[in-house]
C-alpha cells in the first residue's frame, strides 16, 4: 500500500498549497477511493496473478503543478497493480520521483528519454513496477523499424519503449506505446493504423524467437471498435481483450492491453480478467451515475458531490493561480470539469490481471496417460 505519513505534515497556509482540513479531506477521498478499487480489482484477484496497468496521466507534469492530493489519488491507483506504463510523462522527473516515494520502498521506476522529434511531444514513457511481485530482467529496449516500413519512411513518432520482467514461472516483456494522433482525416487515420502494424509485427518476430510473452500496451488513439486503427490491432494476432471506452466521455477506445499468444512462450498468457478504472465518485468527479446494483457503501466511506467539490476547491484553485502568477478562473464551476483533467487524466487507466503460475502444467509433462 502506499505511504501515508505524509498527511501529518500539511497545515493550513495558502502559502504552501494547504488549506484547513486538509488531512481529513484527502483522507476521507482516500476511503472511498480504496474501497472502489476493491470492489473493481483488489477484491477479487486470484492467488498467484499479476496485474498490468497502463494510464495516459494527463500532461505528467507539464503545466500547473498538480495538487498534493492528486499525487497521492494516482499512487494509490496505481499500487492496485503490480506493474503500470504511464505515458505523457513531461520532461522534469520530479513529479515520477514523488510517485514513487507515495507508492513504498518496494516498488522501482523507470523513464525513456523526452520525445523531441516531429509529433513526440517532448514526452516520456515510464515503468512503475513493485519489486515484491516481480524483478526486473536488466532488459530494455525500443522498437525501431526499417526505413521502408511507414509510408513515406520515417520512424515511429513516439518510439515504443519496452521492458523485461519475470512474475514467478511468467516471463515476459511491456512494450508501452503511444500511437501518434495526428491529423483525423482518412489519411492520418492511416497512419495510426501504420504504426500500429509495424509494432505488433515486430513483437510477434520477436516472440517467435524468444521464450517470453511481449504484452503491447498504452494508448494507441483508437476512436472506434470498427475504426482501421482497431481493425491494425485486431488483425495483428495478438490476443486483445474488448476493453470498454477508456476516455472519460465513454465513447473512445484509445488505451489498449494486447500480448502474443504464439511462439516459444505459447500457451503462458492465460487472461482472467480485464477493465478500466473510474476514479470519479471517489475523487474530483464529475461523478458518473451510480451501479444501481452496486452495494452500499460502508460507513467509512463518504462521498461528495459535485458542487460539494466545486465549493471546497475554489479558494484552493484561487490561491494556487495567484501563488504561480496565473489570473483566475473566470468561472470555476464551468471549468471544474476541463480543471479536473489536470489533476487526474483526461484517460482512466485500463488493466489486465493474469496467470502467472503454470507449475501444475508443467509437472503434468512427467505423468504418464496424460
Amino acid at each position: 500500500m502506499p505511504f501515508y505519513h505524509g498527511l501529518s505534515g500539511y497545515g493550513d497556509d495558502p502559502a504552501r498549497g494547504d488549506y484547513p482540513g486538509k488531512a481529513e479531506w484527502i483522507a476521507r477521498r482516500l476511503l472511498a477511493l480504496r474501497y472502489d478499487l476493491g470492489e473493481v480489482i483488489v477484491n477479487d484477484r486470484r492467488p498467484g496473478s499479476l496485474i498490468i496497468g497502463s494510464w495516459n496521466i494527463r500532461a505528467f507534469d507539464g503545466g500547473l503543478p498538480r495538487l498534493d492530493e492528486s499525487f497521492h489519488y494516482i499512487a494509490e491507483i496505481i499500487a492496485a497493480f503490480d506493474i503500470c506504463a504511464v505515458q505523457e510523462v513531461k520532461a522534469d522527473l520530479a513529479p515520477v520521483q514523488r510517485l514513487k516515494q507515495l507508492l513504498g520502498p518496494n516498488w522501482d521506476y523507470f523513464v525513456t528519454d523526452a520525445s523531441d522529434h516531429e509529433g513526440g511531444n517532448n514526452e516520456r514513457m515510464a515503468f512503475l513496477y513493485n519489486r515484491n511481485k516481480m524483478f526486473f530482467r536488466n532488459l530494455v529496449g525500443e522498437i525501431v523499424v526499417p526505413s521502408d516500413a511507414l509510408s513515406g519512411g520515417g520512424q515511429i513518432a513516439r518510439s515504443p519503449f519496452f521492458a523485461a520482467f519475470q512474475a514467478g514461472w511468467f516471463r515476459f516483456a511491456l512494450c508501452s506505446s503511444h500511437i501518434i494522433y495526428g491529423a483525423t482525416d482518412a489519411a492520418g487515420l492511416a497512419r495510426r493504423a501504420e504504426e500500429v502494424r509495424v509494432i505488433t509485427e515486430a513483437l510477434k518476430r520477436r516472440a517467435k524467437r524468444e521464450d517470453q510473452v511481449y504484452i503491447f500496451l498504452g494508448d494507441m488513439n483508437i476512436d472506434s471498435r470498427d475504426g482501421v486503427v482497431m481493425q491494425a490491432l485486431q488483425d495483428s494476432g495478438l490476443d486483445v481483450p474488448e476493453f470498454p471506452a477508456s476516455n472519460l466521455g465513454g465513447d473512445r477506445f484509445y488505451d489498449q492491453i494486447a500480448f502474443t499468444t504464439q511462439g516459444r512462450a505459447e500457451r503462458k498468457t492465460r487472461l482472467i480478467r480485464f477493465g478500466t478504472f473510474d476514479w470519479r465518485r471517489a475523487v474530483y468527479g464529475p461523478a458518473p451515475a451510480p451501479d444501481p446494483d452496486a452495494p452500499d457503501d460502508p460507513a467509512q466511506v463518504r462521498r461528495v458531490d459535485d458542487a460539494e467539490q466545486i465549493a471546497h476547491y475554489a479558494p484552493v484553485v484561487a490561491a494556487l493561480r495567484e501563488r504561480y502568477g496565473r489570473a483566475p478562473y473566470a468561472d470555476f464551476a464551468r471549468s471544474y470539469k476541463r480543471w479536473t483533467t489536470d489533476e487526474m487524466s483526461d484517460h482512466l487507466p485500463i488493466w489486465v490481471e493474469l496467470e502467472t503460475d503454470y507449475s501444475d502444467d508443467y509437472l503434468m509433462r512427467f505423468v504418464a496417460g496424460v
